[in-house]
């Protein structure tokens, strides 16, 4: 994907090893807005099914040789079934090939989920598990 392009209207799903490798990868790259992969680890449910919501284009300006990335909405299932609402930046070669929401309803149904779930933040505090170190 050209990364001059408009944003991308596609929902995308993910399996949480594909989350892990995405999180994990931000981290690498100094990416803005990603979450430290344990905590996701830890958190995520094993089997559960994620989704990103592409929000805008993200660039560093100190980092001219970084594509620009999709600032995405991602909403996390966590190991308890909650859902919770946090950011991820995808380079627009790792964004591109996962694979998307076919249906409408299905699309609106995770828009609903998004504006309606704590972000992480919230539901660490909520849980009793956020320590200031870990919480984004």
């Amino acid at each position: 994907m050209n990364s001059d392009q408009p944003l991308p209207r596609q929902v995308k799903f993910i399996d949480t090893a594909s989350l892990l490798r995405l999180e994990e990868r931000a981290r690498e790259l100094s990416l803005s807005q990603r979450l430290d992969p344990a905590l996701v680890m830890e958190n995520a449910a094993p089997d559960g099914t994620h989704y990103l919501w592409p929000a805008m284009w993200h660039s560093l300006s100190h980092r001219p040789d970084l594509p620009r990335q999709v600032r995405c909405e991602l909403l996390i299932t966590t190991r308890t079934g909650d859902r919770v609402l946090s950011l991820l930046d995808v380079l627009p070669d790792d964004f591109t090939p996962l694979p998307r929401v076919t249906s409408r309803d299905d699309g609106m149904r995770v828009r609903e989920l998004l504006d309606h779930s704590p972000s992480v933040r919230e539901w660490l505090l909520r849980e009793g598990e956020g320590h200031s170190d870990r919480l984004p």
